[in-house]
């Protein structure tokens, strides 16, 4: 029986051995190089495709497709979805984080805050005046903790005779000290705030027995830091001086100041009506009142108390929240400051710094005030009526001074 068909390609497939006999023929697509083959008809020749008919019977179902209305994304399996979105570029439209974009908003805030507040004091450091006060002569030797020379100067200098007539200053020439008191930071313990009497009568290098204040009128900084040296044995290590017209200007960058009358006063010479009781002064209410002696019956002892009391006041003002975070009044306070005092050569930013810190500690009562003890507040010298200290406990009050101890000065408070 012949092979069936199958069994005839089974040598084709490898099923079976090749059949004896002569080899099919198979047909080849003509060579390339034929030139009785037939050109490719171009593509541009060939008829095109009938477009689709949109309601053609599907024949696997036999129902028509519903053509979607337009702006409405297909439904079902017609296709790969639609490529999300792309902003300029062809990058992805970035996602919004509210709380990431929140949290960059409140840093760039914190950063200019802290830009503002560190750049208000920067500029207003390099406006600050400069006095060489370097005393001349031999000085005591460096001693724990820092001193430092606080003056508030009587000097008219650069007030109109209008300003002098509202601020009660007099025509006096030249220059004298209205405050002298010495500020001790020692390395550990609390600050002490120690006012010298403007009228102790002292020895002043080069110009015999006089009052004190007379140093500055003599001799400037220099004399005035030299006597202050001699007559107590401490250090100086900063020098700080601010002038009538500074005083009113602080004051009144900081919008005035709160003080607590025990009794009315009314002074004339000090342009002074002010009933009993607290109340806010002003620059100028404010100069007189740290100023005002005549009324006052203990004198130039009961003047030194209120200037204590009034320059702690303002430094707890200055350093106060509401200082910090109102912007006028910070740029106010700052500019003023910088315009009304002037430092020593050698006084640096971190003294400065130091001697803030510590007015802030006494103004919030954590530091000592006191004066020099006196035996005679009104004794008849040379210099005419003048302060005597009490010789022993002054020197025992400037010994421990020296050697950074504050620790029992409690006894000197008065």
């Amino acid at each position: 029986m012949p092979p069936s068909r199958d069994e005839d390609l089974d040598w084709l497939y490898g099923r079976s051995p090749r059949p004896p006999g002569p080899e099919p023929t198979r047909v080849l697509p003509p060579a390339a190089d034929d030139p009785s083959a037939a050109p490719p008809t171009p593509s541009w020749d060939r008829p095109a495709a009938p477009p689709p008919d949109p309601r053609r019977v599907d024949p696997g179902c036999g129902r028509t497709p519903r053509t979607p209305p337009p702006g409405r994304r297909p439904q079902g399996p017609a296709g790969p979805p639609p490529a999300p979105p792309t902003a300029p570029g062809g990058r992805p439209p970035r996602r919004r984080h509210p709380v990431r974009n929140a949290v960059r908003a409140l840093a760039l805030l914190v950063a200019l805050a802290l830009a503002w507040l560190v750049g208000v004091p920067a500029y207003a450091w390099s406006q600050v005046g400069r006095v060489d006060d370097a005393p001349a002569g031999e000085r005591p030797g460096d001693q724990p903790g820092q001193t430092f020379l606080l003056v508030g100067s009587d000097s008219r200098e650069g007030l109109t005779a209008a300003e002098r007539k509202r601020l009660g200053t007099g025509k006096t020439e030249g220059q004298r000290t209205d405050t002298i008191m010495l500020l001790h930071v020692p390395p550990g313990g609390e600050p002490a705030l120690v006012s010298i009497p403007r009228d102790s009568f002292v020895d002043i290098p080069g110009h015999g027995e006089n009052k004190i204040n007379a140093a500055f009128a003599f001799g400037g900084a220099p004399l005035l830091e030299q006597t202050v040296e001699q007559s107590t044995g401490l250090r100086v290590d900063g020098y700080l001086e601010i002038g009538f017209g500074g005083f009113v200007n602080v004051i009144d960058a900081l919008g005035g100041i709160e003080m607590c009358l025990p009794k009315a006063i009314e002074d004339r010479d000090s342009h002074l009506d002010l009933p009993k009781g607290c109340q806010e002064l002003d620059g100028t209410t404010a100069l007189g009142y740290v100023r005002m002696r005549k009324a006052d019956p203990r004198g130039d002892l009961g003047r030194v108390e209120r200037q204590r009391e009034m320059l702690a006041a303002v430094a707890g003002e200055a350093a106060s929240p509401a200082t910090v975070l109102n912007p006028v009044r910070y740029w106010r306070l700052s500019t003023a400051s910088a315009r009304s005092v002037r430092l020593g050569e050698d006084t640096s930013l971190w003294q400065v710094g130091t001697l803030a810190l510590a007015m802030r500690t006494v103004a919030a009562g954590g530091g000592l005030t006191l004066t020099v003890p006196v035996s005679d507040p009104d004794a008849s010298t040379s210099a005419g009526s003048a302060v005597l200290w009490d010789e022993k406990e002054a020197a025992a009050m400037f010994s421990d001074l020296a050697r950074g101890d504050t620790s029992d000065l409690q006894q000197y408070v008065r």
